[in-house]
């Protein structure tokens, strides 16, 4: 796609800034714009790029393994300001449905790993949130996959019955294929079936935000507003790095890149590895006049045949509001827009996109049972939205680990926009690695591992479409 333009000698300055409904709630909190020393430190021990998920939860588990090192975190904007401030607020681990496409690329055991480590990943997020007691509007209850077209329905039994067949374990999935009990389960219409598993919805922000003040509080420093240039090895210590950026250079034996979508842009080595696609998030209030809504009970993931999904949070522990995300009818266009606009690859200031509107409101409009209200007919309500930038990898999962030929350097990118499913497990796993321990004691899938074999194969790969898309 017309979209690697944006990556191949680094990317240009976004258009804007949105403020998506997780940041204008948490506007005029300090930690937005904290700065832990009013100068950026000169040197550390470990350099953490990006204050996202990410980096916020590696920095977790860095004090909790070297509680004297000095760490220090870099972050180009506000706190916490990028993928993860501006997703759909789900962290829902995929239980079957990434499986057969897993098991192709990887084979079964390492597509049994995968899903594995995503519920791994969840039951680890909720016990944190629980035993720290974070306020973070933290919901937990069944969510719901549904297909809504007979194309959808059939792909989703196959995958299912496909997973369960390998010996994938099931039976805390519910699962109806009978029409009429999924519509009135799932208040969906023209539902086929229904799979109903536990997962959560959150602010994730305030999640972020609870860790990072911890961080804090153990000597971690924060610089917000501060814009990383370059990496190049010192040329005073052997071994050591320069961190060059907009406010000074930072030397230091450690650096950990954490900012997902953007890592290609500082790091060339993993161009070609990670690309930046922008996603849309729409945010529609009821009003108090549709009295024929009952109002969401559950998560959502809505599928509609091929690869189309909107996901539905309704901030059940929240303000009520209900968010529509994933890649839904409107998708094709916004990307046919993309590939004529490649430099907004990365423009997390897009307050919305016609397409994507028009795709929720037609959707919500055609589909929901009681979306009926007058208010809810009309345009309006479907156009507060904002955009994300996701992180794509070449092959579908993150990369993790020590960047190949360059000692004392580390990733935990490409998250594929499931990052809230797979961090809680990847930071710590790399945090493990970056102590010396080894890849099996990660307990991380293979897969995930950065490796000369992988990004060369991957590079490949990117080359051999690029060539058919030139023949076009």
């Amino acid at each position: 796609m017309k979209q690697r333009d944006c990556q191949r000698f680094g990317f240009p300055k976004p258009a804007g800034y949105s403020i998506s409904h997780w940041l204008g709630s948490v506007q005029g909190d300090p930690l937005l714009n904290h700065r832990t020393t009013p100068e950026l430190p000169q040197s550390a021990d470990i350099v953490i790029i990006g204050s996202g998920m990410s980096g916020t939860v590696i920095a977790k588990h860095l004090t909790e393994t070297w509680p004297t090192k000095k760490i220090v975190i870099i972050e180009a904007r506000l706190f916490c300001s990028g993928a993860t401030g501006r997703n759909a607020g789900h962290c829902k681990p995929d239980q079957w449905r990434g499986f057969v496409e897993y098991e192709r690329q990887f084979g079964t055991e390492q597509a049994m790993k995968i899903l594995q480590n995503e519920q791994q990943t969840w039951s680890e997020l909720v016990r944190y949130i629980q035993d720290h007691n974070v306020e973070c509007e933290h919901w937990t209850g069944p969510t719901l996959d549904i297909p809504i077209t007979p194309e959808a329905a059939r792909k989703a039994h196959t995958i299912f019955e496909r997973y369960k067949a390998a010996g994938g374990k099931v039976d805390h999935i519910k699962v109806t294929h009978d029409p009429q009990e999924a519509a009135k389960i799932s208040q969906m219409k023209n539902a086929q079936a229904c799979y109903a598993w536990p997962a959560s919805t959150l602010h994730p922000w305030k999640l972020a935000a609870h860790v990072m003040r911890e961080n804090i509080r153990r000597g971690v420093n924060l610089q917000t507003n501060t814009k990383a240039i370059a990496i190049v090895p010192s040329q005073k210590r052997l071994g050591q790095w320069i961190l060059k950026t907009e406010r000074g250079d930072i030397e230091c034996a450690q650096v950990v890149h954490a900012t997902n979508a953007y890592s290609s842009a500082l790091e060339p080595s993993l161009r070609g590895l990670i690309t930046p696609r922008p996603q849309m998030c729409n945010r529609v209030t009821i009003p108090e006049t549709a009295t024929d809504f009952a109002g969401f009970k559950n998560s959502y993931g809505i599928l509609l045949g091929q690869d189309d999904l909107i996901s539905i949070n309704p901030r059940l522990n929240g303000d009520g509001a209900v968010l529509f995300g994933g890649s839904n009818p409107g998708q094709g266009e916004f990307m046919k827009w993309l590939d004529q606009n490649p430099e907004r690859c990365i423009d997390d200031g897009m307050t919305g996109h016609g397409a994507i509107n028009k795709a929720v409101q037609a959707f919500a409009i055609g589909e929901v049972k009681g979306w009926s209200a007058d208010e809810l007919q009309q345009e309006e309500p479907y156009t507060h939205a904002w955009s994300g930038i996701m992180g794509m990898s070449a092959d579908g999962v993150p990369f993790v680990g020590e960047l190949p030929g360059l000692a004392g350097q580390w990733v935990c990118a490409g998250h594929n926009g499931h990052g809230m499913a797979r961090i809680f497990t990847t930071a710590a796993g790399l945090v493990k690695l970056m102590a010396g321990s080894s890849w099996a004691e990660s307990q991380l899938p293979e897969v995930f591992q950065i490796t000369v074999e992988r990004a060369e194969r991957l590079r490949e790969c990117c080359k051999a479409s690029d060539a058919v898309v030139a023949r076009i």
